[in-house]
């Protein structure tokens, strides 16, 4: 088993060999998750957000670690810090907009979410494997980018205006996503590939994520706050 585990894998352009320091670009570019995870901390204690909030901000500091970790120690052990966190991260920001944007009680919010994924993952699953192939496995990717998308709608529609950050955000997701698929195709010409475009774009996706809890994700319980002529307070 350790074997499996330790053993080298190679999926993107930059990487020459199975050496430390193969991906120097993919793995300095993860800053920009730390980057923007340290600056959501900051927001919501400056807003006083409160703990779920300032949880998720700590949560992308540690999708940036576990990134860094994986495109330095490339192996196949080491994938699970670079995938976990982000799945994490994920499932935690679908429960902040259900509970904090939406206001909805706990029980309804967990059995929207439970039924939101399951047909996520059932379209997830219904990807034809060519596709997959032809993208690089960014399919894996279409369920934060529809729970982006899908409740960004209903946010907005809500009429807070986390929902716009929400849709923001699946806009720099889109673009993101083709950074990562394109990354093997260029190759040849541009052998620094486009991953670290990723890094990048997900930082300030995840940074723009993180503003919208800050500003407003605070659970009624902590007051109202408000910004320009709106009253920003949500039920926790």
């Amino acid at each position: 088993m350790w074997q499996t585990l330790s053993a080298p894998i190679d999926l993107y352009c930059e990487r020459t060999g199975p050496e430390l320091w193969s991906e120097p670009v993919n793995a300095l570019t993860n800053l920009a998750f730390i980057a923007a995870g340290l600056w959501g901390v900051r927001e919501v204690r400056r807003l006083r957000t409160g703990t779920f909030a300032e949880v998720l901000a700590w949560w992308v500091v540690a999708i940036g670690i576990g990134s860094t970790i994986f495109h330095t120690f490339a192996t196949r052990g080491t994938v699970w810090a670079d995938v976990l966190p982000i799945a994490g991260f994920t499932l935690a920001y679908t429960l902040f907009n259900l509970r904090r944007f939406l206001g909805i009680q706990w029980g309804k919010a967990i059995a929207i979410f439970i039924a939101f994924y399951l047909v996520a993952g059932l379209l997830t699953l219904a990807v034809p494997d060519w596709l997959r192939q032809a993208s690089n496995g960014t399919t894996g990717y279409l369920p934060p980018f529809l729970a982006l998308a899908f409740f960004g709608i209903l946010v907005a529609a809500s009429g807070n205006r986390a929902g716009w950050y929400n849709l923001a955000g699946s806009a720099i997701f889109v673009v993101s996503i083709i950074c990562r698929m394109v990354d093997p195709l260029v190759c040849a010409g541009f052998p620094l590939g486009t991953h670290f475009l990723w890094h990048i774009l997900n930082g300030l996706m995840l940074g723009v994520l993180l503003a919208a809890a800050a500003r407003f994700g605070a659970p009624k319980n902590m007051g109202v706050r408000e910004y320009g002529s709106k009253a920003v307070g949500e039920i926790g």
